[in-house]
Order: C-alpha cells, then sequence, then structure tokens
C-alpha cells in the first residue's frame, strides 16, 4: 500500500481560528488524541509565541507518544543577524523537539516588500537556519510559505528558496498554498515542474480561501507529493486550513494510501468532537464523514431505499469512520421510518404499521405547531417511548415559579422556586442562576440530586430561542433547543410554547429525563 505522512497542525495553524485559544492544558488533551488516531506528525506550535508554548513543550516531553513525533514550529533567521543569536531560532533547539519545521519567503514580493532584503539575502536566511538546526541534531521540514504564489510571479527564484533549503539538509519541503487561492489544475502543474527538478520527498500544506483546501491535497498527492498538512476539522486562520477529518478518510478508503492503522480509523469522529469540544467550538453537523448529518436521511424516498440498502445514499459504511447512519422523523417522512426506529429502540417488536402510522400524525401535527424533532433527537425518542407506553417519568412537576429582581445599581437576580414529587416524596427547593432558565436548571437539579446524583454529571453545552411567527412580535410562539452533555455523548432537547420560560422548561425536563434514560440503558 502507498504511503502518506500526515502532518496535523491543529495546535498553531488550527489555534489561529478567530474564537479559539488553546492553553497548554488544553494542547496536552488533544496531543493523545491525535497520537492514539496515528498521526505520524504533530505540530505542538512556535515555542517562542508565548510561555504557554514552552511549557507546553516542556510538559509535552512526559507524554510516551506510541505513533506521533512532536514537532516545533518557526521562522528562518531574522535579516541580517547571525542565526546563532536569533532568540526565535534558539527557542527551537530549547523546546527539545526532534523534528522543527521552520517557514520561509519564496514569494519574491514578500522578501521585498515585506522583508525589504535582497533575493540573495532570503536564500541565506533560509540555508543558514536550516543548517544550524541540522548542526545541532534537530531534522528540518521545510515550509515555502507561499509557494503557489511564488512560483507563478518568479518560477525560477522559488524553486531557487527550495534549492536553499534541500542544499543545507531539510528533508522534507512543503509547497504551501498559503492565500488559499490555488485551483487543483494549476496546483498539480507546478508540483510536476518542481519534481522534475528536486528529488527532495514533498509536502503540501493548503489554505481554504477558495474552498479547495482539501480538493488541492489530494490533488497534489496524486501528482506525488507524500506529506499532507492539515488541521482536525478544518481549523485555521481566515476560512481555515486543510481538513484532516476529510482528507484522512479519502485517501485511506477511497484512494488506497496507508494514512494512519486501519484499525484506528473508526475513532475518527470520536478525535473530531474532542477536538471541537478542547476548542470550544460546535462540531459542525454537516461535515463530509465526521458530521452528524453526514449519513442522515430525512426524505421518506430516500429513508424507505437505505433500509433496503444503505449502498443507495450512502458513499461509505459510516462505521468505518465512527460515525452512524441516521433516520430523522419529521412530516417529510413515512410510517417506515418511524417503523424502523421503533426497531432500533425495541419499542415495538412486530413494527405494527396503526401504531407508526398514529405515531407519524402526532409528529406532523406537532410539527405545525412549531416543534422540529429532527433537531432535537433526544426529545423524539422520549415523546416514541411515552407514545409507545414504554416510558415512565422520573418525576412529576407540581408547581414552579420564576423571579427576576433588577436593583437600581443595574444587578439582576433570577430565583427559580420548584415543587416536584419523585416516588411519592415532595422535593421543594430554591435556586439562584446567572438568568431564569438557568435558576430553572439549578432547582431541578437540586431538587432530583438526592434520587439521581448522576444528573450532576450532566451540564448545559448551548441554547437556542426561534421565533415562530414573527408577525405576532412579542406574543410569538417560540422554540427553544438545548443541548446537554455528559463525559459520554451529547444530545438535543426541545420545548415550544408562547411563554419562552414554559418552552425552556419543557426542553429542560426533556435533557434531564433523556441523561437518565440513557444511565437506565447503560
Amino acid at each position: 500500500m502507498k504511503r502518506v505522512f500526515l502532518y496535523d497542525t491543529t495546535m498553531r495553524d488550527g489555534a489561529q481560528t478567530e474564537g479559539i485559544s488553546l492553553s497548554a492544558e488544553d494542547k496536552l488533551q488533544i496531543l493523545p488524541k491525535l497520537d492514539e488516531l496515528g498521526i505520524p506528525y504533530v505540530e505542538g506550535g512556535w515555542p517562542i509565541s508565548s510561555p504557554k508554548e514552552m511549557e507546553f513543550f516542556y510538559r509535552a516531553k512526559k507524554l510516551k507518544l506510541k505513533t506521533s513525533v512532536l514537532t516545533a514550529f518557526g521562522s528562518t533567521r531574522k535579516a541580517n543577524t547571525a542565526v546563532g543569536q536569533d532568540p526565535q531560532v534558539k527557542s527551537l533547539l530549547d523546546s527539545e523537539a526532534r523534528i522543527t519545521t521552520i517557514f520561509g519567503k519564496s514569494w519574491d514580493l514578500h522578501v521585498r516588500e515585506i522583508f525589504k532584503v535582497s533575493l540573495e539575502e532570503n536564500l541565506r536566511m533560509i540555508s543558514e537556519t536550516v543548517a544550524y538546526l541540522k548542526k545541532h541534531g534537530v531534522e528540518v521540514f521545510y515550509d515555502a510559505e507561499h509557494f503557489f504564489d511564488g512560483y507563478r510571479d518568479n518560477p525560477e527564484y522559488a524553486v531557487k528558496t527550495l534549492e536553499a533549503a534541500v542544499e543545507a539538509g531539510a528533508t522534507t519541503l512543503i509547497l504551501c498554498d498559503t492565500n488559499g487561492g490555488s485551483l487543483p489544475s494549476a496546483l498539480t502543474k507546478v508540483i510536476q515542474a518542481v519534481r522534475e527538478r528536486i528529488t527532495t520527498p514533498l509536502g503540501i500544506h493548503c489554505h481554504n480561501d477558495s474552498e479547495m483546501a482539501v480538493a488541492n491535497s489530494v490533488a497534489a498527492v496524486e501528482a506525488g507529493v507524500t506529506q499532507v498538512q492539515g488541521c482536525i476539522n478544518g481549523y485555521g486562520e481566515r476560512c481555515g486550513n486543510a481538513n484532516l477529518s476529510s482528507i484522512i478518510p479519502i485517501l485511506q478508503l477511497k484512494m488506497g494510501y496507508d494514512c494512519i492503522p486501519a484499525d484506528r480509523l473508526k475513532h475518527l469522529s470520536e478525535v473530531s468532537h474532542v477536538v471541537a469540544e478542547v476548542c470550544n467550538m460546535r462540531p459542525d453537523d454537516h461535515q463530509p464523514f465526521v458530521g452528524q448529518s453526514a449519513f442522515a436521511h430525512k426524505g421518506g424516498v430516500h429513508i424507505n431505499a437505505v433500509l433496503k440498502t444503505a449502498l443507495s445514499y450512502e458513499h461509505i459504511d459510516p462505521s468505518l469512520v465512527g460515525n452512524r447512519q441516521r433516520l430523522l422523523i419529521s412530516e417529510m417522512g413515512g410510517k417506515t421510518t418511524i417503523q424502523a426506529r421503533a426497531k432500533a429502540l425495541h419499542l415495538d417488536p412486530e413494527a405494527d404499521p396503526e401504531k407508526a402510522k398514529s405515531f407519524l400524525k402526532t409528529v406532523q401535527d406537532l410539527e405545525n405547531k412549531g416543534y422540529h424533532f429532527e433537531a432535537a433527537e433526544g426529545s423524539l425518542e422520549l415523546l416514541m417511548r411515552r407514545t409507545y407506553k414504554h416510558f415512565k417519568n422520573s418525576f412529576d412537576l407540581q408547581k414552579f415559579s420564576v423571579l427576576v429582581e433588577k436593583e437600581t445599581d443595574g444587578t439582576l437576580t433570577s430565583q427559580a422556586t420548584i415543587k416536584v414529587k419523585v416516588d411519592g416524596k415532595l422535593q421543594h427547593t430554591v435556586a439562584e442562576g446567572d438568568g431564569p432558565v438557568n435558576a430553572l436548571d439549578k432547582a431541578l437539579r437540586k431538587a432530583l440530586a438526592e434520587f439521581y446524583p448522576t444528573i450532576g454529571e450532566m451540564h448545559l453545552v448551548d441554547f437556542k430561542v426561534r421565533v415562530l411567527d414573527s408577525q405576532k412580535g412579542t406574543a410569538a410562539r417560540v422554540r427553544v433547543l438545548i443541548q446537554s452533555q455528559d463525559a459520554q455523548s451529547s444530545w438535543w432537547t426541545m420545548g415550544v410554547s408562547e411563554n419562552v420560560i414554559e418552552a425552556s422548561w419543557q426542553a429542560l425536563v426533556d435533557s434531564v429525563e433523556y441523561k437518565l434514560l440513557k444511565d437506565h440503558k447503560k
């Protein structure tokens, strides 16, 4: 099998995503997951950029990585400065990384307009930095920044920058589409031209500004590169970097390349979600291969087909990448979908068509009122279990009230009072929160903690409110969606009402009930 070496830069280039800020502790959570997935090279960051970067490299040395080699990232030496006197180059050695990736300018425009040095000095900056690191026992990958733009404007000089790195001892040359503006056809022509002059292994580093990063990376492999750089979930500055969550299965499952150990590919979806969680980013449900919607089917015709043969509307078996098929129940589906879901939940072994027909009517009526069950599978399963008489509420509400007070100094206080009955025992609790929904959530948990201690494992991840009939203004019906999470999974629940507090209460109740249902199944 042909080999492609993956190089992950999520913790450096990916951390430049707007909205992402990774601490040393965050990186120490991500690195072992990438190692478990089987990524050969993982870039830890630019050591000199901040104290937390060097702290990460110091602490990462204590990890016992089985597959991944941790690399440091840096630049060529400063212009007109002795390489041994450059603090940035020294920090690369201080990181004690076995491999360092340094970037240099291959576009003469950058040399003249950004560095404001001669073309010859730029070549010396490249060669002297690579040679210095090699002299100190460090393997060097060379990132040719803006290579494709540079080759377009001055091909001879762009190649000279590569030759300078090779002659100094760089072991891999990475051609970078830094501005993300290249198209596959032009990119592959450049790679083929470079391969005619340089025998050193080539890599590719693509940005996604033209929505071409994955396509360009795959095309580069077809053109002969052996290293592919990218980020989990396509994180990165501006529009992101090449998405390794897509590149890995494309190369491994569709093109026959050996990227990661075959038995680890099934962890891809898990790693995607863990990285998103650590980065405090919502997982993209519509992301290919690993997104929750990647193998979700809604239309009745589609569902009918995949129940007969999944191949009809699925390009791969979802389990290969750790994902799963989902059949969405909505007003667009038919009773076949209901029957299949009931069977999967062991609610209706005979898949009674009349029960399915009745439940479909219930779903259609509720969605007509503003419910949206494909967005809240937790509430959907609870509704189905209640309809099929396979569910008993864990508690019964007797009463709740919410008080919001604003002081003259602008201070806001929210307090919720709840009375619920659990196994015949009345629980009466009061809690304050950051807002009325938070106060309700705290009061409910407080009331149930004695009976169901595992609800302490769950927490609210996301909260959304959608106005359903805007013409009615503040009297409009609203739909509230809540995403909750525990150590194993996350789930969405929903409520609909003209009163946002009541809609929130419905979603909160379903969230807790679904958690307890999950625990009972386990």
